[in-house]
This record gives C-alpha cells, sequence and structure tokens, in this order.
C-alpha cells in the first residue's frame, strides 16, 4: 500500500495553493491602493 502521497498530487497541490494566494494577495493590494488613492485625493482636496 502507498502510504505517501505522489509527488505529481504534491506538486499539484502546492500550485494550486501557491496560486489561490497570489490571486487572492492581488486583490487585496488593489483595494488597498484604491483606499490609499482616497485617502489622497481627500487629502489633497483639503489642502486646496
Amino acid at each position: 500500500m502507498k502510504t505517501k502521497p505522489s509527488f505529481f498530487k504534491l506538486t499539484a497541490f502546492i500550485t494550486v495553493l501557491l496560486g489561490a494566494l497570489v490571486f487572492s494577495g492581488c486583490h487585496t493590494m488593489e483595494g488597498a491602493g484604491k483606499d490609499i488613492q482616497k485617502a489622497g485625493d481627500k487629502l489633497e482636496d483639503a489642502a486646496k
């Protein structure tokens, strides 16, 4: 009986996991960028 997962299955799992982390990180950073942009716009308007 095989007790260890096959190398291919492990590699595929890690690839999918890393891909999910990368895509979720992109969306998170995009949202943070929009928030920072809005804050900068308000600060700029207040300085006028």
